[in-house]
């Protein structure tokens, strides 16, 4: 298995309070959820989740701001607490701590629909901070495309361009999200909401990056 672990960091720009509060805060409130019994805890996910075709029925439109917050498992949160810890630091050094919140908070709604426009008779709620990672994950691509993801392979470290990395995991999702379209495979991982994330990540790197609303900043 390769798992991403770091990436080249900024000098410069602003400090990214944000991305690590949104990281405790997740850990605090998985903390908190984790200690609720299982009857009660099937009630948490349907009221803080986002629920599809709730949301069609003009029911339940705050779960799609809280299910940014609310995971199922420890790999759940830890997986994606890793992805903002690499790659959230370095767009909110450059696009400002106010734009970031508003940023990641959108990319995650966006990616909510996303999912929601796929299945939208879904009853199961969607929880995970993934959708917003994703959108943080697609300005990376467009902002840092030189900067070096650190991978492990195994005991083995070693590093690769963010596009290669990227472009990568992109057509992964990409690829997952056609097939479950197909039917030609189930599953619980939302694709949509990572790809509808990706993309609207990646169009709003651009406009940062056209309008040069941005901080400068340097890669180390």
């Amino acid at each position: 298995m390769i798992i991403p672990i770091g990436d080249d960091q900024v000098r410069g720009g602003h400090f990214p309070y944000f991305s690590y509060a949104f990281i405790a805060l997740n850990v605090f409130i998985f903390l908190v959820q984790n200690s609720l019994e299982p009857g009660t805890l099937e009630r948490y996910f349907y009221l803080f989740g986002a629920v599809p075709k709730w949301l069609f029925e003009g029911e339940g439109m705050l779960g799609m701001l809280t299910s940014q917050f609310v995971h199922i498992g420890w790999g759940h949160l830890l997986g994606n607490m890793l992805f903002m810890w690499i790659f959230a630091d370095n767009i909110e050094a450059t696009i400002g701590s106010k734009r970031f919140v508003l940023f990641y908070l959108i990319g995650g709604l966006l990616a909510v629909w996303a999912h929601a426009w796929i299945h939208p008779e879904s009853e199961v709620p969607l929880v995970g901070a993934s959708g917003a990672i994703s959108a943080v994950m697609g300005a990376y691509l467009v902002l840092f495309p030189t900067s070096r993801i650190k991978l492990l392979f195994l005991v083995f470290p070693f590093r690769i361009h963010a596009v290669i990395f990227l472009v990568f995991w992109f057509y992964q999702q990409a690829m997952a999200g056609i097939e479950e379209v197909n039917g030609l495979t189930l599953g619980q991982v939302a694709w949509w909401a990572h790809i509808g994330g990706f993309v609207y990540g990646m169009l709003m790197g651009g406009w940062y990056r056209l309008k040069g609303d941005r901080a400068e900043v340097q890669l180390e």
